[in-house]
Parts: structure tokens; C-alpha cells; sequence
């Protein structure tokens, strides 16, 4: 179960980079997530909740601007890959599973970039502009990345 817990985080992290390490943060900072004492015990830092959501953030304010690169582009791909399995491992490793979790993230934000992707023109399109597409996509990303990460904890 955790595994597919750590997929799914990992498709959300293909939606936007930055919520899924917020929520993840803040789990593992409230005690939800005990990883304290391991490899990923900085996640829990007092400091580290806030980081990574001052960084989603600006990244659900920046994608809205007309200059922002496609989440495909490399850069951004390899962006969304580390932040799902580092959201994939935190899970695992809350389980006794850091090396699948991290895994499992990466595929998912794999995934979760092109499949992300697809659904966002095909609503962008419904909506004949971007704008309730991509806040769409916000809401999809909080409320999913809060729920997986509740139920891994």
C-alpha cells in the first residue's frame, strides 16, 4: 500500500514540484511522518515546512505568468522527478520502504508530468483559456498531496 501511496505523491509532484515537499515537510515536522533520525530526518527541520512552502508557493504563482517553461522542458522534468522521489521516499521510509518509495515517486512524477500535462490542454481547451485549467490543477495538487500524505502517516 505504501508503495502505490508513494506513486500517487509522486504524479502529484508531476502537477507541481513544490506542494507535494510542502505537505510532506509539514507531516514530518508535526510528527505524522516519523523520520527523525534518518536520511530524510531533515524533512522534519522546523525550518524546512516553511522552505518548501514558500517555494509552492511561487510556483503556483509563476506558472500562471505567460513567460513560465513548459513543466516537459528538461530542467523542470528533472525537477519534478527529484521532488517525486524524495516525496516517494519520505512515505517509504516512514515504512521501512525509503529505496521503493523513492522509486515509486519518481515514476509517478514521471507519469504525473506528461499525463498532467494532457489533462491540462484538454481542459484548457474545454475552458477556451488556461487560467481555470491551471486553477484546477492547484486544487488538485493541495487537497491530493494532503490526502496521500495522511493516509501514508
Amino acid at each position: 500500500m505504501i508503495l502505490i501511496l508513494a506513486l500517487l505523491i509522486g504524479v502529484v509532484a508531476g502537477h507541481r514540484t513544490a506542494t507535494p515537499l510542502a505537505v510532506v515537510a509539514w507531516a514530518a515536522w508535526l510528527g505524522r511522518l516519523p523520520l527523525a533520525g534518518g536520511p530524510l530526518g531533515f524533512m522534519g527541520a522546523p525550518i524546512t515546512p516553511w522552505l518548501f512552502t514558500a517555494a509552492a508557493i511561487a510556483e503556483l504563482i509563476g506558472d500562471k505568468l505567460p513567460k513560465t517553461p513548459s513543466r516537459k522542458a528538461p530542467a523542470l522534468l528533472i525537477g519534478r522527478l527529484f521532488a517525486g522521489g524524495l516525496s516517494g521516499a519520505a512515505l517509504g521510509a516512514a515504512h521501512g520502504a525509503l529505496v521503493g518509495g523513492a522509486a515509486a515517486g519518481a515514476i509517478g512524477a514521471l507519469a504525473g508530468t506528461f499525463g498532467g500535462y494532457a489533462v491540462r490542454m484538454r481542459l484548457a481547451r474545454a475552458f477556451g483559456r488556461d487560467l481555470p485549467a491551471a486553477l484546477l490543477e492547484d486544487a488538485f495538487t493541495i487537497v491530493a498531496s494532503v490526502l496521500i500524505v495522511w493516509a501514508a502517516a
